[in-house]
C-alpha cells in the first residue's frame, strides 16, 4: 500500500512511518518538519507542509491508499490554550480526501474523546479536564466531523502513552461495555494502524488501545 501520514515528525505519527516502511509499503511522510526525518529506505517521501493549508494537505494525500491522521497535543503549555487544530485539520483533510478520491482514513484522537468520556474515572476525567480539557473538547468536534464524513474511517483511541518497545501484546477493546483507561506504547498504536489499514475490520469501528 502507499500510506500517507499526517502528523509524521514524532510520536505515534513517527512510529507509524516505521512500521509501515519495516512491513513494505509505501510511506508519504506530511508534517511541517518532515524533511528533517532522518530516513533513508526505499519507498519513503517526506513532505513539509501545513495540516491546515488544504493544497499541503491534497499533495501529502494524492495517489495513497489511505491516509492515517497521528496529530497530537503540543507537549508544553499550550495544551492549556483553547484549539482547532484537531478540527480545523480534520475538516479539510476529508475535503481534500473526497477531491482526491480517497476513502480510507485512520485517525488518533485519545480515550476520553467522543463516546469514550464516560468510561474515565473521576480522577481521571478531572485530570484530563484540568490540562487537556480544551484539546479534547476540539477531538470530539473532531470525532464526530469523522463519523459524518461518508469515509471508510477507524478512530483510535489509546490510553495514557508510552516510549516502550511494540510489545504486539496490547488489547483492542471495540465492546462499548469493555472501554476503560490505561497505558499502551506508541510503537504498540503504530502497530494497531498499519494492521488495520491492512484489513477492513476496523472501518466504522473506535476502538480503545490498552496493555
Amino acid at each position: 500500500m502507499k500510506l500517507a501520514v499526517i502528523g509524521a515528525s514524532r510520536g505515534i505519527g513517527r512510529k507509524t512511518v516505521d512500521e509501515a516502511l519495516a512491513r513494505g509499503h509505501q510511506v508519504r511522510a506530511f508534517a511541517r518538519s518532515a524533511s528533517k526525518l532522518d530516513i533513508d529506505a526505499e519507498g519513503f517521501e517526506a513532505l513539509d507542509g501545513d495540516a491546515t493549508h488544504p493544497v499541503d494537505v491534497f499533495n501529502a494525500i494524492d495517489g495513497c491508499d489511505a491516509v492515517i491522521l497521528t496529530l497530537g497535543v503540543p507537549r508544553d503549555l499550550r495544551v492549556l490554550s483553547a484549539t482547532t487544530l484537531f478540527s480545523d485539520a480534520t475538516r479539510i483533510l476529508i475535503d481534500q480526501m473526497t477531491k482526491a478520491g480517497i476513502k480510507r482514513l485512520l485517525a488518533v484522537t485519545g480515550f476520553g474523546a467522543g463516546d469514550s468520556a464516560p468510561k474515565l474515572s473521576t480522577p481521571e476525567r478531572l485530570t484530563q479536564k484540568a490540562f487537556l480539557g480544551r484539546a479534547y473538547a476540539d477531538k470530539d468536534v473532531q470525532e464526530q466531523l469523522i463519523r459524518d464524513s461518508g469515509l471508510d474511517w477507524t478512530i483510535a483511541r489509546p490510553g495514557i502513552l508510552t516510549d516502550n518497545r511494540k510489545s504486539g501484546a496490547y488489547k483492542i477493546l471495540t465492546n462499548h461495555d469493555d472501554w476503560r483507561n490505561g497505558m499502551i506504547s506508541r510503537a504498540d498504536v503504530a502497530d494497531f494502524l498499519v494492521t488495520a489499514a491492512e484489513g477492513t475490520d476496523m472501518i466504522g469501528k473506535t476502538p480503545a488501545l490498552q496493555r
